[in-house]
């Protein structure tokens, strides 16, 4: 009768790595979200209504979820297209430009804000030769937009560089040798393989630029009904001692941004399985 016998690892077993994951998650991530909600559980309905379904709320929510959907749709095209020059090709100064895009991450954000809004004010480098062709882009929603689009650029970049770096150009090569052109290849042979990174990516950036503050109130103007985040008016809430309400528009936000995350999720766990199949 042979023994059975337990092998050990070096390293803590999956019982007591749990156990220190949930406990830090619970004290870093779900302890301050569950606060909000408990905050929020002693308005009335109508009270909850009223606090996060006003017309300037409203009009926050608008600007807040369409601007981060354009910024980080933008990133998304034009961060692969970085990624490719980045990975594919040899060009001098590579170095200093791929230590460009990690710049967002590294400048605190209201610098980033003063120094876009000195850019795109009327008299700005770029300002003063776009408005007189009429397009504004400090203190209106294009401001925010343009913003948005800064902060999130990196996310895509680095979330696609790996993936673009374990693909050899032999693919690309060989696609090209079987007749497809060069169309085919792209849709065909590479976004398959890039498309779930491209998810990350999109997903990352989009919930950055939801939740970015410092970059955007400088040069958005801060006008209520047309140019206010939703972030800035929690702040401003905050700012009246108006607790209920603020932690009223967090979880809105909060169920809001779960949910849109969750459906990208689906969706490129649903990618990765039609791409095995």
């Amino acid at each position: 009768m042979s023994l059975l016998r337990k092998e050990h690892s070096v390293l803590p077993g999956f019982g007591l790595s749990l156990g220190f994951t949930l406990a830090y998650l619970g004290l870093i991530v779900l302890v301050p979200l569950s606060a909000a909600f408990l905050k929020t559980a002693g308005m009335s309905w109508d009270e909850f209504v009223a606090a996060v379904a006003s017309p300037r709320v409203m009009a926050a929510y608008r600007l807040s979820f369409f601007a981060s959907l354009a910024a980080a749709t933008v990133n998304a095209c034009f961060g692969l297209i970085v990624a490719w020059v980045l990975v594919r090709y040899t060009f001098p100064g590579k170095r200093i430009v791929d230590a460009l895009v990690d710049l967002p991450f590294a400048l605190p954000t209201a610098v980033a804000g003063i120094a876009l809004t000195a850019i795109y004010a009327k008299n700005g480098w770029l300002g003063q030769w776009l408005e007189p062709h009429g397009v504004k882009v400090a203190f209106t929603e294009i401001g925010v937009f343009v913003a948005l689009t800064f902060v999130g650029l990196p996310f895509v970049v680095r979330t696609l560089q790996p993936v673009l770096e374990e693909l050899e150009p032999e693919i690309e090569e060989a696609s090209a040798s079987l007749g497809a052109n060069r169309w085919q290849t792209i849709s065909r042979v590479l976004l398959p393989e890039l498309f779930p990174a491209l998810l990350t990516g999109f997903a990352l950036s989009f919930a950055r630029a939801l939740g970015e503050y410092g970059s955007v109130v400088f040069i958005s103007g801060n006008m209520p009904m047309r140019t206010e985040i939703v972030p800035l008016l929690i702040i401003t809430k905050l700012e009246q001692y108006d607790y209920r309400g603020a932690t009223a528009i967090a979880v809105v936000m909060l169920t809001a941004s779960f949910a849109l995350l969750l459906l990208i999720n689906l969706l490129q766990k649903w990618s990765r399985r039609h791409h095995r199949v």
